[in-house]
């Protein structure tokens, strides 16, 4: 008997080969001898000559049914198409292709990255050198009018993040692969995100560029920005800086599953890091509510099954994870700092602004004015909200 697998991908990665289905964005990491197995199946061999190549790579008897069964069970055997497996609570069905690979590749070729380079020399020069243009958001975000600013502030972001998540799906065309589009929340902001999982199916050094895309324009427009901003003076650019800046600096932080901890993960050689350190904190403080649980903590150690998860992840996630739990945690503190510096000095201004018009009553255009730019500047924290109560159902 014969079994025809779906298209999947093989990445040699030294001590394991890495398996997985591209048009479904799902991988896993095999030993070496899965990967014989895989070659022979890909070959039309039945299970008695797939069992025997199996047999004379490991020098022993290998399960190949419970072995086929298991990538039945992922999906991996050909019976009818599948959807993408979704990385973010709002994720588009389909990857997208469009532009072609060869129109992409300049792009991200030697010269594209000395570029980029450049730019974030310059960006960091310019930042260190001339206090004068790092961003004050108290001062620099309200280039006009206090709430027309705060309304436009928005599609200025939105549009900046739009760049990014584009270029990094052009890297990725660039190298022939896919990505596809996502909404998603890390801790109290909504993000947009690049699906760019089919990246397992290439060389781990052949990741980088996707993953540091974004970053590398951002780099660019920001440099493009303080260029213009030392030879002109036009108020909406030191806003602009704003936005680039927060951008990057956003991208900075690793324990937010930022582009940085793309970076991370892919240099460290993990798996699934994010799980493991979830999991290992849980069990720190789960042990720490069990102790004191009489003072109704409400920690709770690991169940059975998620210990055994644990015991069962790769050791690269679990040497990383011990370090990384406790990055997470000092996240929080980054965060609230973030806000502080970043986010509440606009949101004072903007509701001094609006209290004044408040204030004039609803029969005051002032009135209504003041609660459509609340509305709009306070949406995406509502949509936040709503998007932690989905992921809690």
């Amino acid at each position: 008997m014969t079994v025809r697998l779906r298209p999947l991908s093989l990445v040699d990665e030294g001590d394991e080969v890495l398996l997985g289905d591209p048009a479904t964005g799902t991988f896993i990491a095999i030993p070496p001898v899965g990967g014989v197995v895989i070659a022979a199946l890909r070959d039309g061999a039945d299970m008695e000559e797939t069992a025997r190549r199996a047999e004379e790579y490991a020098g022993e008897p290998v399960d190949v049914p419970a072995f086929v069964e298991a990538l039945r069970e992922l999906g991996f055997v050909d019976d009818g198409e599948r959807a993408p497996v979704p990385t973010a609570p709002v994720q588009g069905r389909r990857w997208l292709f469009g532009v072609r690979r060869e129109w992409a590749a300049p792009l991200f070729g030697r010269a594209a990255w000395t570029v980029y380079g450049l730019a974030a020399a310059f960006d960091l020069g310019v930042l260190i050198l001339v206090p004068g243009l790092r961003p004050d958001p108290g001062r620099d975000v309200f280039f006009a009018d206090v709430g027309l600013s705060a309304v436009l502030l928005y599609p200025m972001f939105l549009a900046v993040a739009a760049l990014h998540e584009c270029w990094h799906w052009l890297a990725a065309r660039a190298l022939g692969i896919p990505a596809r589009f996502g909404v998603d929340r890390r801790m109290v902001f909504v993000v947009f995100e690049t699906d760019l999982s089919q990246l397992w199916s290439v060389p781990r050094r052949r990741r980088y560029g996707p993953l540091l895309a974004g970053l590398a324009l951002d780099s660019l427009l920001l440099g493009i920005t303080f260029a213009l901003r030392l030879t002109t003076d036009v108020p909406v650019l030191a806003a602009l800086t704003y936005v680039l800046v927060f951008q990057i600096a956003w991208q900075c932080m690793i324990f937010l599953r930022t582009d940085l901890y793309g970076v991370l993960i892919t240099w460290l050689g993990c798996k699934d890091l994010w799980r493991v350190q979830s999991l290992l904190r849980r069990r720190a403080f789960g042990r720490f509510g069990a102790a004191v649980g009489r003072f109704g903590t409400g920690l709770r150690e690991l169940s059975a099954a998620e210990a055994a998860e644990l015991a069962a992840a790769d050791p690269r996630d679990l040497r990383a994870g011990r370090w990384f739990r406790w990055l997470w945690l000092a996240g929080v503190l980054v965060v609230a700092t973030w806000i502080g510096l970043f986010t509440l000095p606009v949101l004072a201004g903007l509701w001094q602004w609006a209290a004044a018009g408040l204030a004039a009553g609803p029969g005051s255009w002032r009135f209504w004015y003041a609660l459509g730019c609340l509305a709009i500047v306070l949406a995406p924290w509502a949509t936040a909200a709503w998007l932690a109560v989905r992921e809690r159902r």
